[in-house]
């Protein structure tokens, strides 16, 4: 029998928001799931409020935590609209802390699986790299996988096959696959293991990592695949996706942030935002 699994969907009450929330809903609809549904705000520019403020910020602080939690009761409604599931259950949190903090503290109090997100708050910045607030989460929430969802992202429920870019940089241990190995034997899905780089060239690091690879993916349906690299990284998996192989979703591991990274240092990304057009998942690696 499968284990429940623990999913946080945070929340600003957007449209990007409430879009990653129906993707969850829709991928996990038959799987056991406790939800937890987080909203997270901050009273005061500062937060170093003198004194004086201090009557000022507590009416404030009254003001904005019950608007966060009459906003989070209106998500849950909406939720029990379209989830009928009877193995799933929801539970509303409104934390004051930046976003980092409130998912960092939920993630290790209530030993969570998945944090699902949207790419965008809704500030809308797209010209940074996706939303900064995705960024940052994806940098600093590294001890949780994250699913990250495309603005525009319709779910159908379902998770044929999925990418993982790898530069064979590392010896995967099985502890650090298991979200993406739990996903593609719940959803029976093929991994397809692209590494981009040259083919003739791998170092005997290499040649281990991707032997490991092997051994610890023997549960699940896979394929190798080498790709001589575009322009660069970035570009090269957007072009696999783009290309066909119904890729449902990418997934990246970030070692050390390094394939991060470089992915995030490359001017393709500093010009225009990361446009991968499917849901990605991070997974962070502990060295």
């Amino acid at each position: 029998m499968m284990k429940k699994k623990r999913i946080i969907l945070p929340t600003d009450f957007s449209d990007n928001a409430w879009n990653a929330i129906v993707y969850a809903l829709t991928l996990f609809k038959n799987v056991p799931c406790d939800f937890f549904i987080l909203n997270s705000y901050q009273v005061g520019a500062s937060g170093l409020s003198t004194k004086m403020a201090g009557a000022n910020d507590t009416r404030l602080y009254n003001l904005i935590k019950e608007q966060s939690e009459r906003e989070l009761k209106g998500e849950l409604e909406k939720i029990r609209k379209i989830d009928k599931n009877p193995e799933h259950t929801f539970q509303v949190k409104s934390i004051m802390e930046t976003l980092v903090n409130a998912l960092g503290k939920t993630v290790y109090k209530e030993e969570i699986d998945y944090v699902v997100m949207g790419t965008k708050g809704a500030s809308g910045l797209k010209e940074v790299f996706m939303g900064s607030n995705t960024y940052k989460v994806i940098n600093e929430i590294d001890f949780c996988p994250i699913i990250a969802v495309p603005d525009d992202y319709q779910a159908d429920g379902k998770l044929d096959s999925m990418l993982l870019a790898t530069g064979y940089e590392h010896l995967f241990e099985n502890y650090e696959l298991k979200p993406l190995l739990d996903l593609a034997e719940n959803f029976n899905a093929k991994l397809w293991i692209v590494h981009v780089g040259s083919l003739d060239e791998l170092t005997a690091a290499q040649k281990a990592s991707r032997e490991t690879l092997e051994r610890r993916l023997k549960t699940i349906n896979y394929e190798f695949v080498e790709v001589e690299k575009d322009i660069s990284v970035n570009n090269t998996i957007q072009k696999l996706v783009d290309e066909d192989r119904d890729i449902d979703m990418v997934i990246m591991i970030n070692q050390d942030h390094s394939f991060f990274e470089r992915l995030t240092r490359e001017p393709v990304i500093k010009k225009v935002s990361f446009n991968i057009k499917v849901p990605f998942l991070v997974v962070h690696l502990f060295e």
